[in-house]
C-alpha cells in the first residue's frame, strides 16, 4: 500500500523512536477504528497485558485491512491502559504486532470498560 502520512517531529521537542510528536494526512477518506480489545475470534479476552496488546492490535490491522488501508497510514493511535498494568509491558508487546512504525500516540490509564480487559485501542487512519 502507499503510504499518504507523513511525521512531523519539530527541532524544538524531543524526539522519540517510538511515536511522533505529529502527523500530516491528506484531505480524503478516513478510517475511525473503535477501540479494540484483546479479545479473540469468539470475543474472549487473553490472558496478561502481553497478550492483550498484540490481539487488540492485531484486531485494528483487520479493521485496517477492511477498510483497505495499513498501518502505514495511521495518523493517530489512542491506548487506554488498566491502571493497575505498567505501561512498558505493554509497549513490549507492540512490536510483535505492530514493528517500528512511528504515529502520534496517545496513553493513557483508565479503568477498563469490560471486566477482565486491560488494554483498549483505537486507531484514525487515511484511505489511499
Amino acid at each position: 500500500m502507499t503510504e499518504l502520512v507523513s511525521q512531523v517531529d519539530p527541532p524544538g521537542i524531543s524526539a522519540n523512536s517510538a511515536f511522533a510528536q505529529g502527523m500530516i494526512a491528506p484531505a480524503g477518506r478516513m478510517v475511525y477504528v473503535g477501540g479494540q480489545n484483546g479479545t479473540d475470534r469468539s470475543g474472549e479476552l487473553l490472558k496478561g497485558i502481553g497478550a492483550q496488546t498484540e490481539q487488540a492490535l492485531r484486531n485494528v490491522l483487520a479493521v485496517l485491512a477492511e477498510a483497505g488501508t495499513g498501518p502505514e497510514n495511521v495518523v493517530k493511535l489512542t491506548v487506554y491502559l488498566d491502571p493497575s498494568v505498567d505501561p512498558r509491558d505493554g509497549y513490549a508487546a507492540t512490536a510483535t504486532v505492530w514493528g517500528n512504525r512511528r504515529t502520534a500516540v496517545t496513553v493513557l490509564a483508565v479503568a477498563p470498560a469490560r471486566s477482565g480487559a486491560l488494554v483498549e485501542i483505537d486507531a484514525i487512519a487515511a484511505i489511499p
